[in-house]
């Protein structure tokens, strides 16, 4: 089964790219600079921020659904992203490298199941849920944090 990573759309936050540190905090994000390869998964590229890249912490509504699952959380976007990676039948390294939470939602938003797996393995579970025809969408998650990393479909 083909399937589709795509980053998050970084266009709700350019808004926000070169403003101070106060001008960011009235908007609820605040700025950080990567201090190591590691650490910063940045969403929109689906990569690890390169070390001295600017990043916005902001909070992200990954499950928009009227449903009970609706949910965001803080996320990084590269300052100055302006288009979200897209990738098929691969695993960007940013995943493959980290324990994933991978939740399956059916039609109606709701979670039609859900397990962790380490990245390396994320192919093989994406396989998995998307042999049940109910399953319409994924959200893989970075699970030590909770942090959404990025949406997959079937491609």
């Amino acid at each position: 089964m083909a399937f589709r990573i795509t980053g998050v759309d970084p266009t709700p936050f350019t808004h926000l790219y070169g403003l101070s540190d106060a001008e960011l905090a009235i908007h609820g994000a605040v700025r950080r600079i990567a201090n190591a390869p590691s650490g910063f998964p940045e969403r929109t590229q689906l990569r690890d921020a390169y070390v001295g890249e600017s990043l916005l912490l902001v909070n992200h509504t990954h499950q928009p659904a009227n449903t009970p699952y609706r949910s965001s959380h803080a996320i990084f976007i590269s300052e100055g992203a302006e288009t979200a990676a897209s990738v098929v039948d691969t695993v960007p390294q940013s995943l493959a490298k980290r324990l994933i939470s991978l939740r399956a939602f059916d039609g109606n938003d709701m979670i039609a199941t859900a397990d962790v797996v380490e990245g390396r393995d994320l192919a093989a579970l994406i396989a998995r849920f998307f042999e049940d025809p109910q399953v319409r969408y994924l959200h893989a998650h970075y699970a030590k944090y909770g942090c959404f990393a990025g949406l997959v479909e079937r491609a």
